[in-house]
């Protein structure tokens, strides 16, 4: 019944029609059994500001007591503070519930376990679970029983602690909560720092009055742009549960791969892990100061490869950053800004540094409509497509299928992939001249366009 919730990454669906009393009971008790089995005594479990949070967390947590689990309500608040909580030893397990940056009729679930994400084929088992409970008839008493704990004072605490030498920076910041949870952990830290602070929006609100909190979209950053035009060095902005971040200069928007470059600058023989949709100059400049890698997008995709290859730092073109060094290698918004701000604090001119490097054209991702059914269907397809000779794309020099397909031209790149959150194909590309980005861009949207007309035929 509730099949479609269970994603690659995390649970995600519409309240009330997904994610009910029935299915989110059903997950609680069976994600609980699935938690005791390896050792889960202590569960944290927070929410972001969607009006559906309360009646969800109820429903779990109604589960996880089923199941005999010992848990604690640590509020409203960032998804990246309920990760902190179990990174630093207080917990054993963690459940955000949090629709993210999806529209507002959404919420899901972000689980970690014992410090690691549980996603890909844990979650496929979880959902089989959960259908074999609802179809024996299985029922889940009310029991929103759960400790009260304060993990916010210690995480703001830890940035008091690791970032005291930014106190008195006189970099004028301002920053878009977008009426997501970001203001929640924003002011208190701002406060500790001594920091100038502007926050917009910074009130938690699940209807959203302002506008959507996803910085990645440009309509949705246009007031951090106005502000930007008035006195201020630097703007933020963060998504719904403030674990993806954007970063704007008077003079442009910072990518999450040019972040990474910029982090990348500040450190020792960095190991750095990027996407597929990273810019080509990330690769290239990060490897004459370190080592780079190419990996899936998503963040437990990402997490579990930075443990397989010892990396430093993560990067997400969206602006999802994962810091190893000096922190705890999950995505946390606030603390990328924090890093943006160490930077400027040690003299690096951002756009400066930006300017430096080799000219290319690149699009912003490019989301062609495409239903769960079919998305992957159409990338199995392209990979049979790009091995034909008459394919009508410039010389393809190599094919990188890890995650979708990138495809390497001479001049450029293209990539082609399902998104494993949204009912799109994802595409972007990027070559060393407009022109040679538009021929790539043209070529492989019309190779994609006749693999969908053939596949709805």
């Amino acid at each position: 019944m509730f099949d479609s919730i269970f994603r690659e990454y995390d649970i995600r669906g519409i309240y009330q029609k997904d994610l009910n009393e029935q299915s989110v009971k059903a997950i609680g008790i069976c994600l609980g059994n699935v938690m005791k089995s390896r050792g889960v005594k202590s569960v944290s479990v927070g929410y972001d500001a969607r009006v559906s949070a309360r009646d969800l967390f109820g429903y779990l947590v109604s589960g996880f007591n089923a199941a005999g689990l010992e848990i604690y309500d640590i509020g409203m608040l960032p998804t990246p503070v309920g990760y902190f909580s179990v990174f630093t030893d207080k917990f054993d397990a963690n459940v955000m519930i949090t629709g993210s940056h999806n529209p507002k009729e959404y919420n899901g679930f972000k689980i970690t376990i014992k410090k690691d994400s549980y996603f890909g084929d844990d979650l496929q088992a979880l959902k089989d679970a959960v259908n074999k409970f609802i179809a024996s008839g299985g029922v889940v008493e009310d029991n929103f029983s759960a400790i009260k704990f304060d993990i916010l004072s210690s995480y703001v605490d830890f940035y008091a602690k690791e970032f005291s030498h930014l106190k008195g920076l006189k970099t004028k910041i301002i920053c878009d909560a977008g009426n997501g949870v970001a203001g929640i952990t924003l002011m208190p830290i701002a406060k500790a720092l001594g920091l100038e602070f502007n926050v917009l929006y910074p009130e938690p609100d699940g209807e959203f009055p302002n506008h959507h909190p996803d910085p990645s979209e440009e309509k949705n950053i246009k007031e951090l742009k106005e502000a930007l035009k008035n006195g201020y060095d630097i703007g933020f902005g963060f998504d719904g549960d403030a674990d993806r971040i954007a970063v704007l200069t008077p003079k442009r928007t910072i990518k999450g791969d040019d972040l990474a470059y910029l982090y990348a600058k500040n450190m020792k023989n960095p190991r750095v892990l990027g996407e597929v949709k990273c810019s080509q100059n990330m690769y290239d400049e990060i490897d004459k100061i370190g080592k780079s890698f190419m990996g899936k997008t998503g963040h437990s995709n990402i997490k579990k490869a930075m443990k397989e290859l010892n990396i430093d730092m993560a990067a997400e073109v969206s602006g999802h950053i994962f810091f190893k060094e000096r922190f705890f290698g999950f995505d946390d918004g606030v603390y990328a800004m924090i890093r943006v701000l160490e930077l400027i604090a040690n003299g690096f001119d951002l756009d400066g540094e930006l300017d430096k490097l080799p000219k290319l054209y690149s699009t912003d991702e490019m989301k062609i409509k495409a239903d769960d059914e079919s998305k992957f269907k159409i990338i199995e397809a392209l990979k049979i497509e790009l091995n034909r000779a008459n394919n009508g794309l410039p010389k393809i020099v190599d094919i990188i299928d890890i995650d979708g397909v990138r495809i390497k031209f001479e001049n450029g790149w293209g990539l082609v992939r399902a998104s494993n959150t949204t009912p799109v194909i994802v595409t972007r590309f990027e070559a060393n001249s407009e022109q040679n980005m538009l021929e790539i861009q043209n070529g492989v949207i019309a190779l994609v366009d006749k693999i969908m007309a053939n596949i709805n035929a």
